[in-house]
């Protein structure tokens, strides 16, 4: 099994930063989850979380939940398929959740538990991963890590951009991974949220961290992990 080259005390840190951040957002965030429950359910009167299966690290699944955004029964009426600029899907309180990213705190206690981390490649749907192992060869190298809340990819990126776009964030983030990269990181997404500018389908920071150009330069390919499934050849 494939193992970034990350030091034991990196580990360490990164793993107490995520219960100790984690725990105390759980606790000064829970009268926002009666605010944003109740006003999810004065809009539409639909449930209040959203959850799906997702893959994490050494392609074991886990279950994610966050607050949903999008009209009820979206996936069983349009599929699943990546939310675009002006969705018809998503609620009026959905907007407000998304742009701010507020309807992503109940994965705070994903991120308690040790199923995610602060900053990682985000998890995917199961049955996307399916499709983009056969589309993208060397897709399941972004498992070989714990899948985080924010990264590179959502910082300098957006939900429309190209699965391997995407890759290729998370492989930088592999390859340069430290604690205090997770820190700066983490600072940077919360510029991101108190800004609402999580929705814009543009780099929202470029300045930090050497905006786009970052994710140009040339990096080495990350070994793959023995969960990687073999590309179908037709």
């Amino acid at each position: 099994m494939f193992k970034p080259r990350v030091s034991i005390l990196n580990q360490m840190l990164k793993r107490l930063f995520d219960i100790s951040l984690s725990g105390f957002g759980l606790i000064l965030s829970s009268p926002l989850w009666a605010t944003i429950a109740i006003a999810i359910k004065i809009e539409d009167g639909g449930p209040i979380f959203y959850g799906q299966p997702r893959v994490g690290k050494d392609c074991k699944e886990f279950r994610s939940v966050k607050f949903r955004s999008m009209v009820p029964d979206s996936d069983a009426k349009w599929g699943v398929v990546t939310a675009k600029e002006r969705d018809p899907r998503i609620t009026r309180v959905g907007r407000i959740l998304r742009s701010t990213a507020m309807d992503e705190l109940p994965q705070l206690w994903n991120i308690f538990c040790g199923d995610m981390s602060f900053v990682g490649p985000r998890p995917e749907w199961s049955e996307l991963v399916k499709k983009f192992r056969v589309d993208i060869p060397g897709f399941d190298r972004r498992h070989a890590v714990t899948p985080g809340l924010t990264g590179i990819a959502q910082i300098y990126g957006h939900s429309e951009l190209p699965r391997r776009q995407k890759l290729r964030y998370d492989l930088i983030y592999i390859k340069k991974q430290t604690f205090w990269l997770d820190l700066r990181l983490v600072f940077v997404s919360f510029l991101v949220t108190f800004t609402g500018k999580w929705e814009d389908r543009s780099a929202k920071l470029p300045r930090l961290l050497g905006g786009r150009r970052a994710a140009r330069k040339r990096i080495a390919p990350v070994a793959k992990p023995a969960c990687e499934a073999p590309v179908a050849r037709s």
